[in-house]
């Protein structure tokens, strides 16, 4: 009994909200439609810029790394401890270590590899004197529980220091 007065109040309610207002709304679309259509604003004129043809007169090219100063640049440290600017970027440099996991180790005839799995979730084989991680860290050591890391950090001032990390197998 009381869906069937619900119903039919909903009906009602909702029959009285279509009429007068529904011929009000599309005698204002005609109304509308009617108006003759604004013109469109023209097309703004662009300006001519000159072109510029870069003569290096002598100065360096911004896209070779120029080795003598990244030489320099090592040779002014204080300890002599920077990362190589030369060094070509290992894959695994992309990522902070905490993101990688340790999942296992191969050996075989005396050589041993660690499996490192990244978080695209590719599979990687490193070794000792592999790169990885985002301060230059270098493997040092690899057992089946972890491998170990030498870092190069800024120190501040200009300086480097070396600093130990590892990653442990992942349970």
């Amino acid at each position: 009994m009381f869906r069937a007065c619900l119903v039919i109040g909903l009906t009602i309610a909702l029959a009285g909200c279509g009429g007068a207002r529904l011929d009000e709304l599309q005698a204002y679309v005609e109304k509308v439609n009617e108006r003759p259509p604004e013109p469109l604003a023209p097309i703004p004129e662009l300006q001519q810029t000159d072109t510029f043809l870069y003569q290096p007169g002598g100065r360096r090219d911004p896209f070779v790394m120029d080795v003598q100063s990244a030489q320099a640049a090592i040779a002014a440290s204080d300890s002599g401890l920077a990362p190589d600017p030369l060094r070509r970027k290992e894959e695994l440099e992309q990522y902070p270590l905490d993101s990688l996991d340790m999942v296992g180790t191969l050996e075989r005839e005396q050589a041993r590899w660690a499996l490192i799995l990244s978080p695209d979730g590719i599979l990687h084989r490193v070794r000792v004197g592999n790169y990885m991680g985002k301060n230059n860290g270098q493997v040092t050591s690899i057992n089946p529980e972890r491998i170990q890391l030498v870092e190069i950090v800024p120190d501040g001032g200009g300086r480097w220091r070396e600093k130990q990390a590892e990653i442990a197998l992942k349970q």
